[in-house]
């Protein structure tokens, strides 16, 4: 199956499903105060099957493709845990997770699971927005003395920060679907009017300011 049509059929299943929500008229409000069109929640997508096998089979496939030389699989906390933990099992490679911070009781750990220096580690995770939660994690994957090939994702809005965040990091980011590809399946389903179309297409050029 070519890129693209993953990127279909990866949008197709997180609107069916309703882990991605489309309202141009009756906006979504970040944490962060941004007005969205928009709002996606990929942990839904656990909840059904045969999506849920889709998307760990197309994550395990593009990370064999893109990054064969993984040894170690590291999920984000939290929505990364669980998708983490599946691609890690399709690949058969050990597993860890970590959190944003470390631990402020117990053993203190940030880094969940065993991971030795110098390891090749891709991590998952579940959604792109900007990339700084992410990048965060491969902050402390680093640190911890271990080699980040890359990161593999459901969902990227396609922000240009995060494409500029990425590269100064230099890690390649892998993702199977993104919002151009979200937008033409939503199309196509009639999940909203062609009217709508120019107000989603404007809010990922200026999400800050769209909506006031």
């Amino acid at each position: 199956m070519s890129q693209s049509s993953i990127q279909r059929t990866v949008a197709r299943h997180l609107l069916a499903v309703q882990a991605v929500r489309l309202k141009p008229n009756e906006p979504f409000t970040w944490s962060s105060g941004w007005k969205s069109p928009i709002y996606c929640d990929n942990r839904v997508t656990l909840a059904y099957p045969d999506v849920r096998t889709y998307i760990k089979n197309a994550l395990a496939d593009a990370i064999r493709k893109r990054f064969p030389s993984v040894e170690v699989i590291a999920g984000v906390a939290t929505a990364g845990i669980p998708q983490g933990a599946l691609v890690a099992d399709v690949l058969g490679i050990p597993y860890c997770y970590v959190r944003p911070e470390p631990k402020s009781h117990g053993m203190g750990k940030q880094i969940e699971g065993h991971l030795t220096n110098g390891q090749r580690v891709v991590v998952i995770e579940d959604l792109i927005s900007t990339g700084g939660s992410s990048l965060k994690v491969v902050n402390a994957l680093q640190a911890a003395g271990a080699e980040v090939l890359g990161m593999a994702a459901i969902f990227t809005y396609g922000f240009s920060v995060a494409d500029q965040n990425f590269a100064n990091k230099n890690i390649p980011l892998v993702c199977l679907s993104n919002y151009d590809a979200l937008l033409l399946e939503a199309q196509e389903l009639d999940y909203i009017p062609a009217e709508a179309m120019a107000s989603l297409a404007a809010w990922r050029q200026n999400p800050a300011q769209w909506g006031q």
